[in-house]
């Protein structure tokens, strides 16, 4: 399957050839992360008995099945869901990013902002828990939740109005915090985050996780957090203000909210949900991308080395340092010798301070990477964000190889300014190295490649 709209004009600049190997790596890479061909092969109607793996309900039992969700590798399992259980699905919503292409029979899809969100991401969260006043004891809910559902679902506590949820998100996604940081603030500025969501269904609901991983090491309160219980407290969001500044930063509903630190507006925990019966089934894990691009790699006669699948940090500094060990392999071959590809994974992150232009962390590890390959041969570097989103643009992310300051410097920008501005995109658009593949149906970690030596004669499949 092809993921990347504009590949043709990716590979009419540059290196075409370890461009192209690039690319397809990266196409392999996503595929290993689609949540609907794992959801397919464990969810099944046998009559009117539902199988999600080794589970078993009897719908003939008076069980009914409620459909819930949100995020931006949401769409692909509640497709699976509409496909194999449809009829008989009692009711069901379902939010995804705007733009999402692709239609339900029997689940209803609703559209909302990313990564801000609007008032659709306000009428998704109180339309869903109008939903949900209708399970009853034993009936089933089958939860979506996928990253992206902090913006995509939103309902801020009392007080605290859309706007200044708004604020608060584009402040926590600017400042340098990682995604557990930036949730634990979320978490606690929410009446449907935190297993708030689930909290008032009837005791014997059976609650089905189905779930994409984006958070590294997999816990599930940072990746289903409206449908699992939640081990932050106040505390832990007092902390993140306190870390980066953020107290006269934020808004004042927000920081008041979290100053006062109301014992009822706690989020919830794992004792508070003892009464509903729950079942996590992670469907993709959050290194499935690299691990498919090393596969990839192999495929290709490319010796795959996976750094890491826990990056963090400034994307730009991963960018340079990506290139210094790719420089040293091409020098004498160590630690391994090309044609290699190296492979990462993980969550980098991009802090502003002052005004900023547009891009993300991925076209960022690809600009920083540009400006220490200049005039390299052999070595071509790719950040892409897997859903297809780097930041707040349409871009999922950016190729780069020892010619792309040159393009630059000829379309007349310098990519030292962009990067420093935080205004990558426009350079990268101009000549013609933004990866452009509209929404993938998957989340999980972004993928870093640097693909180092000449063309293999074993090619992609």
């Amino acid at each position: 399957m092809s993921y990347i709209k504009n590949r043709n004009a990716l590979l009419a600049v540059g290196d075409a050839e370890l461009r192209r190997v690039a690319l397809d790596i990266a196409e392999q890479g996503i595929a290993a992360a689609d949540p609907a061909v794992r959801l397919r092969q464990i969810l099944r109607m046998d009559g009117r008995t539902l199988c999600v793996e080794q589970l078993r309900f009897d719908l003939d039992a008076g069980r009914r099945v409620f459909v819930i969700g949100a995020g931006k590798a949401s769409f692909p399992i509640a497709k699976a869901i509409d496909d194999i259980v449809g009829p008989h699905v009692h009711a069901g919503l379902v939010t995804c990013k705007e733009g999402q292409e692709g239609q339900l029979q029997h689940i209803r899809l609703h559209l909302a902002a990313h990564p801000v969100p609007n008032e659709a991401s306000l009428q998704a969260a109180t339309q869903t828990q109008v939903l949900l006043e209708q399970v009853r004891a034993g009936d089933i809910v089958l939860c979506c939740f996928t990253g992206g559902s902090s913006s995509l679902f939103v309902k801020p506590v009392p007080g605290v109005s859309l706007d200044d949820k708004a604020q608060a998100n584009r402040l926590l996604l600017t400042c340098g915090a990682n995604i557990e940081e930036i949730n634990d603030v979320r978490k606690h500025l929410s009446q449907v985050k935190g297993g708030r969501l689930i909290h008032p269904l009837p005791a014997g609901t059976q609650v089905i996780n189905l779930t994409v991983s984006d958070v590294i090491g997999d816990a599930l309160d940072y990746i289903t957090d409206p449908s699992v219980a939640d081990r932050s407290t106040f505390a832990d969001a007092q902390a993140v203000l306190d870390k980066y500044g953020l107290w006269d930063r934020m808004p004042v509903s927000v920081s008041a909210h979290l100053r006062q630190a109301p014992a009822q507006a706690e989020t919830i925990k794992a004792a508070d949900l003892q009464h509903l019966v729950r079942h996590d089934v992670l469907l993709v894990r959050t290194d499935a991308a690299c691990t498919g691009a090393a596969n990839a790699s192999r495929a290709a006669g490319y010796a795959p080395v996976v750094l890491s699948t826990l990056f963090e940090g400034e994307s730009s500094v991963l960018g340079r340092n990506l290139v210094a060990i790719a420089r040293q392999i091409l020098l004498d071959g160590h630690p391994v010798s090309p044609p290699c590809v190296l492979i990462g994974g993980g969550e980098t992150t991009v802090t502003v301070n002052g005004h900023a232009g547009q891009g993300g962390p991925n076209q960022e590890f690809a600009v920083s990477a540009a400006l220490e390959l200049c005039g390299t041969q052999g070595i071509v570097a790719l950040g892409l964000d897997t859903d297809g989103t780097d930041g707040p643009t349409r871009f999922a992310g950016g190729i780069a190889d020892g010619l792309t300051r040159r393009l630059a410097r000829q379309a007349g920008h310098d990519l030292h300014s962009a990067l420093m501005c935080h205004d990558v995109t426009p350079v990268l658009e101009s000549i013609a190295h933004a990866i452009d593949t509209g929404a993938t149906g998957t989340n999980v970690n972004d993928l870093k490649l640097i693909v180092i030596g000449g063309p293999s004669d074993a090619p992609l499949r």
